[in-house]
């Protein structure tokens, strides 16, 4: 699903910055799902490591994405760790704390703008995306940028929750 969106992010710049929230939108099933089946430290931190490997893999890795997922995925943790893992409370928080982790991909707009926005022209971006790229870079893009996830994650819990007591239960699954 993430790499689906990855993809969505290269039509136009403004679903690149929503990106992170879409994500959260639909992957909460799979995250919430893995939470409720893997009560232990260190679930989410795999799940961030892997996503991070596929950012790379994807050429979509700087050091700002690391740093978000380090953050994230330690704050889903923690969030995990207090709520003893079986709260489907303290695993939506740990969701959110995940996927605000997401954001590290479209940061380097803001953080560092000229280096990043040269890299992805020398990589081959078209100019009239670049453009939309600096034009869609405005601080109150930044806070939808921060926003979008966590408005994501938490809609994603929602149906998830809804999934969960409709279908998974019945099924045994969780």
């Amino acid at each position: 699903m993430m790499s689906a969106f990855m993809l969505l992010g290269g039509l136009h710049p403004m679903l690149w910055v929503l990106m992170p929230g879409l994500i959260a939108l639909f992957t909460g099933i799979p995250f919430l799902l893995m939470c409720a089946k893997v009560q232990k430290p260190g679930a989410v931190l795999l799940m961030g490591i892997i996503t991070g490997l596929i950012y790379f893999v994807t050429g979509q890795f700087t050091v700002i994405i690391l740093i978000t997922f380090v953050i994230g995925c330690g704050l889903a943790e923690l969030a995990r760790w207090g709520s003893r893992y079986g709260s489907f409370r303290g695993n939506t928080l740990a969701f959110v704390f995940f996927s605000l982790g997401m954001v590290g991909s479209p940061l380097p707009i803001w953080v560092m703008r000229d280096s990043f926005l040269s890299q992805i022209s020398e990589q081959g971006m078209p100019a009239d995306y670049i453009t939309a790229l600096e034009a869609a870079s405005s601080p109150a893009m930044l806070i939808v940028l921060m926003v979008a996830p966590v408005i994501g994650a938490v809609i994603g819990a929602a149906i998830t929750g809804a999934m969960f007591t409709k279908h998974f239960r019945k099924a045994g699954i969780v």
